[in-house]
């Protein structure tokens, strides 16, 4: 039993601060307020501190990670994840697992034979191994696979039904939603009616389903309608994924799908949308390209790119739809040593050293790597990115993944202290109470984690202390290996699992 005593308390609701006690017994918080003395319980003294629910990151990339217990999150105050997103989940698996590997890694950075047979053997190790809270959603990109392998367009009647049977399978397991990535092969190939099954079995089960969409440039209005379509049809709570307008020619778009979305809420679809807190994004360098070019996987790829006429095709639409510019789009990280000093320098920079068009250079690069480039990307204004952070139906991610040789991008290493510094305390863009509520309580509410979110007595004692005068991070594209500061103790269900006391630490 403890008791933290003399801080700021943000209890996740968005209301304003209140200077009360936590006292905390065995995983869960047994009161709040003006608390006298426990003779039982340690007091930690916070005054100068600011005591907040543990954030949830409501969407992250880190499903083999939270495996590992790597330490990026818990340094932020994260205490929960929601992995399985953008169609990527490591499950369900075929015994055969290459073409899940070729189609996942570069997003999951997966070592080795992963993969899990369904949901209840992936959800059965995160609660044995992981530190960490975690829920998962089912990958469509990841359930196609399983059922048709990398084969793209329309399937026949027996696979979706299969995707179906397993998509139900998973959620009576414990899954909490479904995900879908319709920018990455082969997801991006199905048709609408495919979705429409598959929805449909999210509404049965009251789960929810997150989408990267098809498009967030030119087709960005068309992409939200589709997904506004899926809702209306079907029912199922719908959860846009990282929302934005990529490039200046689209930036006008934004305001245009956010009307949308608010006259579907009007209407009475059940959407929201997220955001991370940064200009710039990354991913996968293959989603450059058309994804008719990425059936059979990377070598059906590189087949491909060995013919003249498909290879200047290929390159042509690539450029065709490349909102950022060859500038906006830099190399973040490679397969092999022998390009690693291509890392941070823009297709532009290497197109120049390569004496090559940049389309071109780029199709090297992917032949050279087989496909295992990631990149970052020059996306979005910041008058944009604060309209969508503060706008009411939003929640904050971090959207984090790791990579293997190269940077990733510092969202993975500083999202959450970056967002309640510099945007919240320095620029003022919003109140941390509002900034806590968009990393606790809502997120907690949109994905249906019970007692989670909100410091209240008899919901879990999931707990952030941070020093609201310091907190930030120092990661940036350059450096984002860095950690936050201002951190000072993270617990969950009661249990201290970091502290900035060296000592704290090592007995967590």
């Amino acid at each position: 039993m403890f008791q933290l005593v003399g801080g700021l308390l943000f209890d996740g609701s968005g209301g304003p601060p209140r200077r009360d006690d936590v006292l905390v017994d065995g995983e869960r918080i047994a009161a709040t307020g003006k608390l006298p003395p426990c003779p039982d319980a340690e007091r930690i003294d916070c005054t100068g501190l600011a005591v907040a629910p543990g954030f949830i990151d409501a969407h992250s990339h880190s499903d083999l990670q939270l495996l590992e217990n790597r330490p990026e999150k818990m340094l932020q105050g994260v205490t929960t994840e929601v992995v399985g997103n953008c169609g990527f989940s490591p499950y369900p698996a075929r015994p055969s697992r290459g073409e899940l590997h070729e189609f996942a890694n570069g997003i999951l950075a997966g070592h080795g034979d992963w993969g899990w047979a369904s949901a209840q053997e992936y959800l059965d190790d995160l609660t044995a191994k992981s530190r960490l809270g975690a829920v998962s959603q089912v990958g469509h990109g990841t359930l196609r696979i399983a059922v048709a392998g990398t084969r793209l367009g329309a399937l026949p009647e027996s696979d979706v039904a299969a995707m179906e049977r397993f998509l139900a399978e998973a959620f009576e397991q414990g899954a909490v939603g479904f995900s879908t990535g319709l920018m990455y092969s082969p997801g991006a190939s199905a048709p609408f009616e495919e979705l429409v099954r598959l929805c449909a079995v999210v509404a049965k089960y009251g789960k929810i389903y997150t989408t990267h969409m098809r498009d967030y440039s030119d087709r960005l209005e068309e992409a939200v309608e589709e997904q506004l379509e899926l809702a209306r049809r079907t029912g199922c709570r719908l959860q846009i994924s990282h929302l934005q307008a990529v490039g200046p020619r689209n930036w006008p778009r934004q305001r245009r799908v956010l009307d949308r979305i608010e006259r579907a809420v009007a209407s009475g679809v059940d959407v929201s949308f997220d955001c991370y807190p940064y200009t710039r994004g990354s991913t996968v360098m293959t989603q450059l390209l058309p994804q008719w070019a990425l059936e059979g996987g990377i070598d059906g790829l590189i087949g491909r790119l060995a013919d003249p006429q498909q290879r200047r095709r290929i390159g042509a639409e690539a450029e065709r739809d490349l909102a950022q510019g060859w500038e906006g789009i830099l190399v973040g990280a490679v397969g092999s040593a022998k390009n690693a000093s291509l890392v941070g320098k823009s297709l532009a920079a290497v197109a120049a050293e390569r004496n090559l068009p940049p389309a071109e250079a780029m199709l090297d690069l992917l032949v050279e790597e087989r496909g295992e480039v990631n990149q970052l990307e020059i996306n979005q204004s910041e008058e944009n990115l604060r309209a969508a952070l503060c706008h009411p139906l939003s929640n904050i991610i971090s959207d984090g993944f790791y990579v293997t040789n190269g940077r990733p991008h510092p969202r993975l290493y500083g999202t959450f202290p970056h967002l309640l510094g510099e945007l919240c305390r320095d620029r003022g863009w919003m109140t941390t109470a509002q900034a806590v509520h968009k990393i606790t309580l809502r997120p907690a509410e949109r994905f249906h984690l019970k007692e989670r979110g909100c410091l209240r007595a008899g919901l879990f004692a999931d707990i952030v202390v941070f020093d609201p005068a310091r907190i930030g991070s120092p990661a940036t594209y350059e450096q984002p290996q860095s950690a936050p500061v201002g951190i000072h103790r993270v617990y969950r269900n009661g249990r201290l699992i970091w502290s900035d006391s060296a000592e704290e630490n090592r007995a967590a």
